[in-house]
């Protein structure tokens, strides 16, 4: 009898979640037909597959980005029943937190078909809680990056431009408004406190079809969002666009997203979002999703300005395989992927353990490359050096753009590896700071939230 070879590469294993009752299961990282899947079993429910990447090959090699994180300047919670039971951060956790998550409010005026935090409640956090919330992200982290206020949808909350001063008084660098821009573009009121603060504005805005938004969000939002970008622009505050891109919905709309966003001088970034599907969401097939490889091939194909697949470097603060990011010098003449001028592995620690580059390392660098550029030690009289960025790198920050592809995981992906190195955190009104992916799929965590909720309405 001749035996057979398995059709698969067996990659590594892990521990996921079973889709059905939550429970942690064991997982195989298999490699078949040049895609990556997870393969896991539990006890009562049977084999679930999952597609984790459509690109095999650009996978494995992003594991090379895989660097050592940064431990918090303290732990919040013990190991005691493992990984992902122990958030908080515990000491197994392999990073710190780079972004920070403040859920303010569970309220929204929206009811999207896919909304991770199935927003639909009318409770609010007070600005003694947040404040409180604050100086345990202060007291682990040191010295914050990032502080995201979300929700529900976080400009209804009346305290909202409270919390941004209150961020900003701890010195956090980056404080954002996750939103969907409806307050924004009917209030200009709102808009012009808002640009008193300067906060960054992170804006949903899915694309351009109408049948987009209907799907996505429940209605026809483009001209809502349109209203939002030019009272945001008139007030010269950050735009970064937030684009949740789902299956049979609007992957054709990719190279739109990516060209509008380098066409508008307030907008900084645009994200890319596979949608994860967490909360409320369209029925899935977990083998027919969109990935963050598909998402870059998309791009490249699509965008009217040349870019390509290497000019995306995966971030080597989280788990490699779940972000990768292109910066880009743009101007009114060109679009420059940096990764086309800096030896990209060479300047790697400019995104360890952080979740956004260190802009001013990324000016230095480019002295460097400028004062010998292509081996060349003079520029010509146009100001260039020859990688046409200019010798004179004064407010070159205004011209830095980048493309950021974020991968967050569901029950049918969940990876405990990943989660181990996650660095985008939810902070609990409890003072817990809870990885993301952790937050909305282990059951327990959102549930705490909600208890608190209802304690503090019984009280």
């Amino acid at each position: 009898m001749q035996r057979e070879t398995r059709e698969h590469l067996f990659l590594e294993f892990t521990k996921s979640v079973c889709p059905d009752c939550g429970e942690v299961v064991d997982a195989h990282i298999l490699i078949k037909n040049g895609k990556v899947l997870m393969k896991k079993r539990c006890i009562k429910h049977g084999y679930f597959e999952s597609l984790l990447s459509s690109d095999s090959e650009k996978y494995l090699d992003s594991y090379k980005f895989n660097m050592p994180g940064m431990m918090p300047l303290e732990f919040g919670t013990k190991v005691t029943d493992g990984c992902p039971h122990d958030c908080g951060l515990c000491p197994d956790h392999q990073q710190h937190s780079c972004v920070g998550i403040i859920e303010i409010t569970n309220a929204c005026n929206l009811r999207c078909p896919t909304c991770f935090a199935s927003s639909e409640g009318h409770d609010i956090l007070s600005l003694d809680e947040v404040n409180y919330m604050l100086d345990q992200f202060v007291k682990q982290e040191g010295d914050p990056e990032v502080i995201q206020f979300s929700g529900g949808e976080p400009t209804i909350h009346p305290q909202i431009l409270d919390f941004i001063r209150l961020a900003q008084n701890k010195k956090i660098k980056y404080v954002m408004i996750n939103t969907n821009g409806i307050k924004i573009s009917k209030d200009e009121n709102f808009v012009k406190s808002l640009s008193e603060l300067n906060p960054v504005i992170y804006l949903q805005f899915d694309g351009f079809k109408k049948e987009t938004y209907e799907k996505l969000r429940g209605e026809d939002l483009l001209e809502s969002k349109m209203k939002a970008i030019e009272n945001l622009e008139k007030y010269n505050l950050r735009i970064v666009l937030v684009a949740t891109i789902q299956r049979g919905v609007n992957e054709d709309e990719i190279g739109n997203l990516v060209d509008f966003a380098l066409s508008k001088k307030a907008v900084k970034g645009l994200v890319l979002q596979p949608t994860f599907y967490s909360g409320r969401h369209p029925d899935v097939d977990p083998l027919n999703v969109v990935t963050l490889h598909e998402v870059i091939k998309h791009t490249s194909e699509q965008s009217k300005n040349g870019l390509k697949d290497t000019d995306f470097i995966p971030n080597p603060c989280c788990f490699p395989t779940c972000n990768a990011s292109c910066y880009l010098y743009v101007d009114d003449k060109e679009v420059r992927p940096l990764a086309r001028v800096v030896n990209v592995e060479e300047y790697v620690d400019f995104f360890m353990n952080r979740s956004v580059a260190d802009l001013g390392q990324i000016k230095e660098s480019l002295k460097v490359i400028n004062s010998g550029c292509c081996g060349s030690s003079s520029s010509d009289n146009t100001g260039m050096a020859c990688c046409t960025i200019p010798v004179d790198l004064k407010g070159i920050e205004k011209n830095i753009k980048v493309i950021m592809v974020q991968a967050f995981m569901d029950v049918f992906n969940f990876d405990v590896k990943k989660v181990m190195k996650c660095c985008v955190h939810e902070i609990t009104p409890n003072g817990k700071i809870i990885p993301f992916c952790a937050f909305n799929n282990i059951p327990k965590y959102r549930e705490e939230v909600n208890m608190y909720y209802r304690n503090k309405i019984a009280k």
